[in-house]
């Protein structure tokens, strides 16, 4: 089965073991979409890597950029300033929640439910609006930087986040109506490729994968990152496991995350966006106008970029599809020695032959759509 087009699942091929339409054995054959992206990092300035880390979760890119930037934050022994805190956080909520309604729309084309697409990317598109708004860039944003954020956000731009998230609510009603009761979508995913929390665990699941077994691991909650634990908002669980139970926990996950943004727009301060460390961050552009000094740290910044102690961190998020983190070894140069990521999907893929065996054929498409990997995590 595959590998398919990479504007589908990936390109993910499957080599299945068959007793007439009856799975017995599935093995993935990952590699088809290699990019060598930690090898390139590299060769990359700490500041350059960033934009390297879109590329890896293409639907999420930001929390790519979070996670990478929290590691290399760590070397230096710095955090963000209070407003930047915020924003991130509001940044990455709303990106999880145009992953879920990408997810969310290509299954219902997965399984014959084509009408639920033209619902999810008309909710995408306001997304990726905002983020044009915000970064210049509809979907590879890079809109962060070690110590901060490269600007406050444009005039307006809180409104508008403040609108759709009005709008969002008020259409999510739409989306239970398409796919909560519908027969026809039960009957392809209920008690279809159903993992045990043991077996998940094992294999190292995380996100709304292993939470659809009754496992409430949320790293916002385990090792709290950023103002989460400033925030109020639950980790939805199922029990069952399987393909109904994954749509499940994603669909209540986007109203928690609708949540978390409507507490950030209340309670954002005013501040700084960046700290104010000429050898870490960019000086503002107030300061390269008014000193030479600033001019020159803003000139080795970009040229050579900044230089953390030897050491190494390892930072993670909760992407959209889980634990997502990132090794990041310093050697006291420009250049990061290794980037290792820990990506979420390469964990969902290696479950894949347990989802299936037992399953029909036409059962691995729900299957595999229901367990949300990109392939630029896994082959990366």
């Amino acid at each position: 089965m595959g590998p398919q087009q990479h504007a589908t699942h990936g390109v993910l091929g499957l080599l299945l073991e068959v007793d007439g339409e009856i799975v017995v054995d599935a093995h993935p054959d990952i590699g088809f979409l290699h990019t060598g992206i930690e090898k390139s990092m590299e060769y990359r300035t700490f500041h350059q890597a960033i934009t390297l880390t879109d590329r890896i979760d293409y639907l999420s890119p930001y929390s790519n950029n979070l996670a990478y930037v929290n590691a290399v934050e760590k070397l230096f022994g710095i955090t963000a300033p209070p407003r930047a805190s915020w924003l991130r956080v509001l940044i990455a909520e709303l990106h999880r929640i145009g992953s879920h309604l990408v997810w969310l729309g290509t299954t219902g084309i997965d399984l014959a439910a084509s009408s639920v697409l033209i619902y999810t990317f008309r909710e995408r598109e306001e997304i990726l609006k905002l983020m044009e708004e915000l970064s210049g860039a509809r979907m590879m944003t890079s809109f962060i930087r070690i110590g901060g954020l490269p600007a406050d956000v444009p005039p307006g731009f809180l409104d508008g986040v403040g609108r759709f998230l009005e709008r969002m609510t008020a259409r999510l009603p739409e989306y239970d109506d398409l796919l909560k009761d519908n027969p026809i979508f039960k009957a392809r995913t209920v008690g279809i490729g159903r993992i045990s929390a043991a077996d998940a665990v094992a294999r190292g699941m995380t996100g709304a994968n292993l939470r659809a077994t009754g496992v409430a691991y949320d790293v916002r909650r385990a090792f709290p990152y950023e103002v989460y634990p400033e925030l109020s908002f639950d980790v939805p669980t199922e029990t069952a496991g399987d393909s109904y139970a994954r749509y499940r926990v994603r669909r209540r996950e986007i109203e928690e995350s609708i949540r978390i943004c409507r507490q950030v727009l209340d309670r954002l301060p005013d501040g700084p966006i960046r700290i104010d460390d000429p050898l870490v961050a960019y000086p503002s552009r107030e300061k390269i106008h008014q000193s030479m000094e600033s001019l020159i740290h803003h000139y080795k910044l970009a040229t050579e970029g900044p230089i953390p102690p030897p050491g190494e961190a390892y930072a993670a998020v909760e992407s959209p599809r889980g634990e997502y983190g990132v090794h990041v070894v310093a050697n006291g140069t420009n250049l990061p020695q290794r980037v290792r990521v820990r990506a979420p999907s390469f964990a969902s893929v290696q479950a894949l032959p347990l989802l299936v065996r037992g399953h029909m054929v036409a059962d691995c498409i729900a299957a595999l759509a229901s367990i949300d990997f990109v392939l630029g995590e896994v082959a990366r």
